[in-house]
């Protein structure tokens, strides 16, 4: 059962498998560098929430950015990713079909603390967009995403790749259904459900 509340995750990991509360858990790996990046999401001003099991930061009633933990490496991502600048470098895509750069990937614990700077100013960066109200410009290409849809999209690498997989009318069948519920509470709830049908590449409404 995916974690609701903030310290489980860094305590005992995001619930979403079956390592949860184990000891070879991703998070606790990388439990150090977890923390560093959590005092300066906190530290920058960010409010601390749990979006899809994961601790998100928020500013201006926007997400800003999502921590992740896997096997190889742990990450902070950026949501609006196509607005940030990086003049650094260091942003790198989830996966083939990222359409942006939008993450920050550390292989080491001790990597957060030597990229201190950069992340406090991406963060800032992305935090000003948020205060002004400033989004990505559309992509006609695309459906328009309801944005508990876009997020989890950020927040999930594997997802992510499966929707932008999914036939133009896959996808606007998942868009439709979303933007149906009036609350967001809802969307992010359907969109939890229909996460296995969207990885075994199926429309919302196919069996």
């Amino acid at each position: 059962m995916m974690i609701t509340d903030i310290e489980d995750y860094f305590t005992k990991g995001c619930g979403r498998c079956e390592r949860f509360e184990m000891p070879d858990c991703s998070t606790r790996r990388w439990e150090r560098g977890l923390r560093e990046l959590r005092e300066i999401c906190r530290s920058a001003g960010l409010r601390e929430t749990v979006k899809w099991a994961h601790p998100c930061y928020m500013h201006a009633g926007r997400n800003i950015a999502i921590m992740g933990a896997f096997r190889n490496d742990f990450r902070l991502s950026f949501m609006n990713a196509a607005l940030l600048k990086d003049p650094h470098g260091v942003l790198e895509r989830q996966g083939p079909n990222t359409r942006h750069p939008d993450m920050i990937r550390f292989a080491s614990n001790d990597d957060v603390e030597k990229m201190e700077p950069v992340i406090r100013s991406y963060l800032g960066e992305a935090m000003a967009y948020a205060a002004q109200g400033v989004k990505p410009p559309k992509d006609d290409m695309q459906p328009d995403l309801p944005p508990e849809l876009a997020d989890a999209l950020d927040a999930d690498p594997e997802l992510a790749e499966a929707f932008h997989a999914l036939t133009p009318g896959r996808q606007k069948s998942y868009v439709i259904n979303l933007n149906a519920a009036k609350q967001s509470e809802t969307r992010v709830t359907r969109i939890a459900r229909f996460r296995d049908r969207i990885i075994a590449g199926k429309g919302a409404m196919e069996r």
